[in-house]
């Protein structure tokens, strides 16, 4: 059995834990309200990276569009290109050759031809300003091997590939 003192005890206790809890809830409502009177942060550079961040990393156009869009692309890509001197703007075709051809023209990577004079037979009868015009464009040959624009460096100048051009030619006569 409970003695009158427990239950007289307990209904006290319940009681204090009640208004607590109330009091608690009262809390809380007004801090929600303190909370909601203040205006956000407007901070710009936060506004800023949050649109980097969500930023489609391409687009795809078609037809027209997708024309204009990629012309616009190339444009901008030789400007930068152009803003960049590769090699320090050194005409001479060895250093060149030593830093960006080496790596297809010594291993023969993707059909490139070694500098042997039999891969190059047919090459050389074509002329050079064709070898110096390929190498500045780009080339996929008639067994489909693929000589890049400017070997990969679009920050080449057309004189520099010429360079090039000439001292390969050199090496291999």
């Amino acid at each position: 059995m409970q003695s009158p003192q427990d239950i007289a005890f307990l209904k006290h206790f319940s009681m204090v834990i009640g208004s607590l809890v109330l009091v608690a809830i009262v809390l809380i409502g007004f801090a929600t309200y303190l909370y909601s009177l203040q205006p956000p942060d407007a901070n710009p550079l936060k506004a800023a990276k949050v649109d980097a961040r969500i930023a489609p990393v391409g687009a795809v156009y078609a037809g027209s569009t997708g024309q204009a869009a990629m012309a616009a692309a190339a444009e901008a890509a030789k400007k930068a290109a152009e803003g960049q001197v590769a090699y320090g703007g050194t005409l001479d075709g060895s250093t060149i050759f030593g830093q960006l051809c080496t790596g297809c023209h010594t291993s023969g990577a993707n059909g490139a031809p070694k500098l042997e004079k039999a891969a190059w037979a047919a090459r050389l009868a074509q002329g050079e300003a064709t070898l110096v015009q390929h190498a500045i464009n780009g080339y996929t040959g008639p067994d489909g091997n693929h000589m890049p624009a400017k070997g990969g460096n679009p920050s080449l100048t057309d004189a520099q590939v010429e360079a090039t051009v000439k001292w390969m030619m050199g090496q291999i006569k």
